[in-house]
């Protein structure tokens, strides 16, 4: 049974956590994850229309190698990346809306 001191302690950084969560959602600050995805959807997304499968290729090396490099099984790091590639080459974007961004206040000017 965890001491009283760090039942306390991470107490605390779980509110400290989810203050700071409220306060980037409130300033509509996208998170690491966020980011991560857009920046690899453009990637990918700009290299299969252009025929460029040459750097395709040794961008796929290069993540798989630093997947694995992290524990992640080999195969499986290609299978990923190959399905995503398979859902980003076409270029359309495959990421929902998020309305709580859009319309903070909850009114969802769609209709």
């Amino acid at each position: 049974m965890p001491a009283k001191s760090e039942v306390i302690r991470n107490r605390k950084q779980r509110e400290r956590q989810q203050m700071l969560r409220d306060a980037d959602r409130k300033a509509r600050r996208p998170g690491r994850d966020d980011v991560a995805r857009t920046a690899l959807f453009m990637s990918i997304s700009s290299m299969v229309p252009k025929g460029n499968h040459e750097a395709l290729a040794a961008f796929r090396s290069v993540v798989i190698l630093m997947l694995v490099r992290q524990g992640f099984d080999e195969q499986a790091s290609r299978t990923v990346f190959d399905e995503l590639v398979e859902k980003y080459g076409d270029g359309d974007w495959p990421f929902r809306r998020k309305p709580h961004l859009l319309y903070p206040d909850g009114a969802d000017e769609s209709g």
